[in-house]
C-alpha cells in the first residue's frame, strides 16, 4: 500500500495518524521491543497452514476508532489524533486511520457495525447516504489493502428507538426500521466482500415478564431471521450468518443467553441450516460457562463459526471486554478451534477495548500485539497437545467401557431397559477410576511452559 494514502491534510498540515509506529514485525521471544510481536509469527507454519491462516485475526473498528474511554463514572480521556473532527469528516479520518493501523499492525481482517463508520441523520435515507459515502471510502482503500471485512453487522441498539428492542420490539415501526437497517447492512456485506455477518441482539429479551409476550417476541425474532436469509438469496450475499449469544446487558434477560439456547431457538424454527454463532469469551463468562464450554457446544453440533476474542474479570458482573492474556484460556480456545479443523470464514476478532489508564495512540498497537501473542502461543500449544495426544488419549481410555460388551450394546442400539437391568442386577462392585483432573491441568501448564 503506498504510505501516502495514510496522510491526510487537515487545517493545512499534513500529518499520519500514528507516526510514532513503524510496522510491527515479528522479533521473537526474547525481543524486548513493545511495538513488536514475539510469539506471532503469521508466516510460521503450524500443521497444514501458517499462523495467519489459523488465527484469522480482526480489528474491531468501534473499540479501536470510536471508543473513547468514557465509562458510567467519568468522560472520555482517549488522545486520538482524529478527536477535534466532528461528522462526516471525523468518519472519513477514522476510515484513512483504520487502514493505516490495519497496515502497520499487519491484519488480515477488520469488523464494524453501521453506526461505527458513519454518523446517523435524522431520517434513515440521510443515514444511508452518510453509509454510502464511506463504505465508497472503505471500498476504494481495500483495493490496495489486503486486509478484508470479516464481518460487519448493525446497530439496533444504542438508539432510543431501539428502548424495547428491534426485531422483537412491541413497536411494528421499530421492527420496520431494523429490518431497514439489516436491509442495507447485507447489502454494504455484498458490497465490500464480507465473509460473514452478525447478528447481535443487545436489546432482544425482556426487563420483565409482567408486559411481555415472550412467544410473540419470539416469532417475529424468527420472522426477522427468515427475512435476512431471503434478502441474502435474493441479493446474492453468500457470507455465512453468525448469531453472537450473551445472557444479558444491556437487557435484562436475552433471548440468545448462550449457544444451547441459540441452537434450541433455531432448531425450533428450521433456521439452523442458515446460522453458526459468533462465540465471545467475555459473554460465556456471564452466562455462567467457560469459553471453552461454549466453543465445544457449538463445535460438536456443527454451528462453531467464528469467535470475539476477548477476556472477562471474573471479579465483575458486567463485558468488560478486555484484551486477552490469559495463556491457558487461549490454549484451550485454540484447542476447540483446532478441533474444529478452523474457523472457515470465521476468524478471530478482538472485541476489546484499552483499558481507560491506556489512553495513548500507541496503546492500540500495544493491546493487540498482547491479544495476537497470547493467541499464537495458544496456538502452538494446543496444536502440539492434539499431535501428541495428551487429552485425545486420556479421553479415550476413561470411555473405554463403551468399546465392549453392554457398553458397546449401549452405542449400537442393541441394548433397551430390560437387557440392562439383568446386567447389573447381580452385580456387586462397579469399579469406577479417578478422572485426574489436576494432572491433566498440570500437563497442560507444563506445555506451556515447553512450547518456546
Amino acid at each position: 500500500m503506498n504510505i501516502n494514502r495514510y496522510f491526510e491534510k487537515l487545517g493545512g498540515t499534513t500529518m499520519a495518524y500514528f507516526e510514532n509506529v513503524s510496522k510491527i514485525q515479528y522479533e521473537g521471544p526474547t525481543s524486548k521491543n513493545a511495538l513488536a510481536f514475539k510469539f506471532y509469527n503469521p508466516e510460521e507454519i503450524i500443521g497444514d497452514r501458517t499462523m495467519e491462516e489459523w488465527l484469522r485475526f480482526g480489528v474491531a473498528y468501534w473499540h479501536t476508532f470510536t471508543y473513547d474511554g468514557t465509562d458510567p463514572f467519568g468522560h472520555g480521556n482517549m488522545i486520538r489524533p482524529w478527536n477535534h473532527l466532528k461528522g462526516m469528516e471525523l468518519a472519513k479520518a477514522r476510515v484513512e486511520a483504520a487502514f493505516e493501523f490495519f497496515e502497520k499492525l499487519n491484519a488480515p481482517f477488520f469488523c464494524f457495525h453501521d453506526v461505527d463508520i458513519a454518523p446517523e441523520g435524522e431520517t434513515l435515507r440521510e443515514t444511508n447516504k452518510n453509509l454510502d459515502e464511506i463504505v465508497d471510502m472503505i471500498e476504494d482503500y481495500m483495493k490496495t489493502s489486503k486486509t478484508k471485512l470479516l464481518w460487519n453487522t448493525a446497530n439496533m441498539f444504542s438508539h432510543p428507538r431501539f428502548v424495547h428492542g428491534a426485531a422483537t420490539s412491541c413497536n411494528a415501526d421499530v421492527f420496520a426500521f431494523s429490518a431497514a437497517k439489516v436491509k442495507k447492512g447485507l447489502e454494504v456485506a455484498k458490497r465490500l466482500g464480507a465473509e460473514n455477518y452478525v447478528f447481535w441482539g443487545g436489546r432482544e429479551g425482556y426487563e420483565s415478564l409482567l408486559n411481555t409476550d415472550m412467544g410473540l417476541e419470539q416469532d417475529n425474532l424468527a420472522r426477522f431471521f427468515q427475512m435476512a436469509v431471503d434478502y441474502a438469496k435474493e441479493i446474492g450475499f453468500s457470507g455465512q450468518f453468525l448469531i453472537e449469544p450473551k445472557p444479558k446487558e444491556p437487557t435484562k434477560h436475552q433471548y440468545d443467553f448462550d449457544v444451547a439456547t441459540g441452537i434450541a431457538f433455531l432448531k425450533k424454527y428450521n433456521l439452523d441450516p442458515y446460522f453458526k454463532f459468533n462465540i465471545e469469551a467475555n459473554h460465556a463468562t456471564l452466562a455462567g460457562h467457560t469459553f471453552e464450554h461454549e466453543l465445544r457446544v457449538a463445535r460438536i453440533n456443527g454451528m462453531l463459526g467464528s469467535v470475539d476474542a476477548n477476556q472477562g474479570d471474573p471479579l465483575l458482573g458486567w463485558d468488560t471486554d478486555e484484551f486477552p492474556t490469559d495463556l491457558n484460556a487461549t490454549t484451550l480456545t485454540m484447542y476447540e478451534i483446532i478441533k474444529n479443523g478452523g474457523l472457515g470464514k470465521g476468524g478471530l476478532n478482538f472485541d476489546a477495548k484499552v483499558r481507560r489508564g491506556s489512553f495513548e495512540p500507541e496503546d492500540l498497537f500495544r493491546a493487540h500485539i498482547a491479544g495476537m501473542d497470547s493467541f499464537a502461543v495458544g496456538l502452538k500449544v494446543a496444536h502440539k497437545l492434539i499431535e501428541d495426544h495428551v487429552l485425545d488419549d486420556f479421553i479415550a481410555n476413561r470411555y473405554r467401557s463403551y468399546n465392549e460388551g453392554i457398553g458397546k450394546e449401549i452405542i449400537q442400539g442393541k441394548a433397551d431397559f430390560k437387557t440392562l437391568e439383568e446386567h447389573v442386577l447381580d452385580m456387586k462392585e462397579f469399579k469406577n477410576e479417578s478422572g485426574r483432573v489436576e494432572e491433566l491441568r498440570a500437563l497442560v501448564n507444563q506445555y506451556l511452559l515447553t512450547a518456546f
